[in-house]
């Protein structure tokens, strides 16, 4: 195999195309039930919108399009990763083979994603518009490597397309371009690039897939940035001192845990001469080093004058993928002695992927013993058929105390449509006698007060409904590979119109 994977470049990403087909063959095996990102993927992809709450919308219109093709399905939410993560190792791919002149190295640099476990792992098991970022990462990656290599047109307009997806995928891709943009101006055969009359088109194929969303931005700038913030600034109080501790400790942290694995299996694939090499260098190390520094500046940057206090790691998704990629360039620079390395690197993958796809879907059959009851196990389904079982109407929406509940809800009843507070200006439903409202909560075996909530929310946007007496319910059914006795509880009320007629 290691020959022909050197003799046929094609070879390798067949070999990657079949992994994800496995995997979504694997996610379709498991029981109809969606993890948080899954449920707020199919809840959205009800609608097509610029702009839908505090992430960029590039995943849901895929999404959206994926479930006009597939339906309201697993199948549609697991195809659709499974293609763009199965992308984002082909481009990576390509620009591994622009920049090294060893077949073996490219070959070790494009696996060495699956050493990274928040694209490995953590993209699998529930991750949307980081895949998304990651995939605009490596698709930068390329037409940037590209342009800078052999500049011409195409080079330039896939460059700002690359340019535009990122920025609708996630907010902070706009760090990836500045900082390639920064990291080029020391290098003179680079900086020529920046000054060719092509680089117009790379700014206007960018503008032009970001402009719809841009302008939805402008008009709701709080909903689409008051979340992530939040997320970023959300420790307790304790004064400048203790917030850049921790800003700077959640950033050392997820440096760590996004780049410690793939170092170190990156020492056992090369072996004693691979630190060394560390410090071997050329134009495109030198590029990558500054980007990188330049990103991590610019990190610590919002950690001292933000506020920020809490950097996850799969923030760093987009700026650190490049990772396998650059270690490959330091140990081709410095000339040592690979031989052996690519039958290393292929079993290192080989293991990764294994225990990678192991984990991912053991962990639900086997809750049945070890009571760690995933997303997956909760009986959405046939708790959902219950409910509706017990009236002889069927609603005319389903409101839901949160999105991934809401997506759960549509998997198993496409044909209603579903609410969650805070999203009634995408509602189009009327409702009458025949045709009530359920209100859905998940309480999880415990009093939720979640159920007051979801039931004042809505109610505060249907006065008409305030007076009327509500009888609240719960339902219980039993975990997916759970234990004898095991229940899994939601609370619900079904909510029928006054005498007049009332609209949404």
């Amino acid at each position: 195999m290691i020959e022909t994977l050197r003799r046929n470049p094609a070879f390798l990403y067949l070999l990657i195309l079949s992994y994800f087909a496995l995997q979504v063959i694997f996610r379709l095996s498991l029981p109809p039930s969606l993890e948080l990102d899954e449920g707020q993927q199919l809840f959205l992809a009800q609608w097509l919108s610029v702009g839908y709450d505090s992430q960029p919308p590039f995943y849901n219109w895929l999404q959206y399009g994926s479930v006009q093709l597939f339906g309201n399905s697993v199948a549609a939410l697991s195809l659709l990763k499974n293609a763009m993560l199965f992308l984002c190792y082909l481009f990576y791919g390509m620009t591994a083979s622009l920049l090294l002149r060893n077949r073996d190295l490219a070959i070790i640099a494009t696996l060495g994603l699956i050493t990274i476990p928040q694209i490995s792992y953590e993209a699998q098991r529930d991750l949307t518009h980081t895949v998304a970022v990651v995939f605009a990462a490596c698709l930068f990656l390329y037409a940037f490597v590209r342009t800078l290599k052999t500049p011409s047109f195409s080079g330039y307009l896939l460059t700002g397309v690359a340019i535009g997806i990122g920025m609708i995928s996630k907010y902070n891709f706009a760090l990836l371009p500045a900082a390639a943009l920064v990291a080029i101006l020391p290098e003179e055969n680079f900086r020529r690039r920046l000054f060719d009359p092509r680089i117009m088109v790379t700014a206007a194929a960018a503008a032009v897939i970001m402009a719809p969303h841009a302008f939805w931005f402008l008009q709701n700038t709080g909903l689409a940035t008051e979340r992530t913030l939040g997320k970023m600034t959300e420790g307790e109080n304790g004064g400048l001192f203790s917030q850049v501790a921790d800003g700077l400790f959640s950033l050392s942290a997820a440096t760590a845990g996004f780049s410690a694995l793939t170092v170190v299996l990156f020492m056992a694939i090369f072996g004693r001469k691979f630190l060394p090499a560390l410090r071997a260098q050329n134009e495109w190390t030198r590029l990558i080093e500054r980007m990188l520094l330049a990103i991590l500046i610019a990190i610590v940057g919002m950690i001292l004058f933000a506020g920020t206090d809490y950097i996850k790691d799969r923030w760093l998704a987009p700026f650190f993928v490049i990772l396998p990629l650059y270690l490959c360039l330091k140990v081709e620079t410095a000339e040592i002695d690979i031989a052996g390395s690519l039958r290393r690197g292929l079993w290192v993958a080989g293991v990764l992927a294994v225990a990678v796809t192991a984990v991912l879907y053991l962990r639900v059959p086997l809750a049945a013993w070890t009571g760690d009851y995933q997303k997956v196990n909760i009986p959405f389904g046939p708790a959902i058929e219950k409910i509706l079982a017990e009236e002889p109407h069927r609603p005319a929406v389903i409101v839901a105390d949160r999105q991934p509940l809401a997506g759960n809800i549509r998997l198993h009843v496409p044909d209603i449509p579903v609410l969650v507070p805070g999203y009634e200006q995408l509602e189009t439903h009327a409702w009458d006698a025949d045709n009530p409202v359920l209100l859905v909560w998940r309480r999880d075996g415990r009093e939720n007060p979640q159920r007051v909530k979801v039931l004042d929310d809505w109610l505060k946007s249907h006065p008409a409904y305030a007076s009327l007496p509500l009888v609240v319910k719960d339902v219980g059914a039993p975990y997916h590979y759970g234990r004898d006795g095991d229940l899994y509880h939601f609370g619900y009320a079904w909510i029928y119109p006054p005498d007049e007629d009332v609209g949404p």
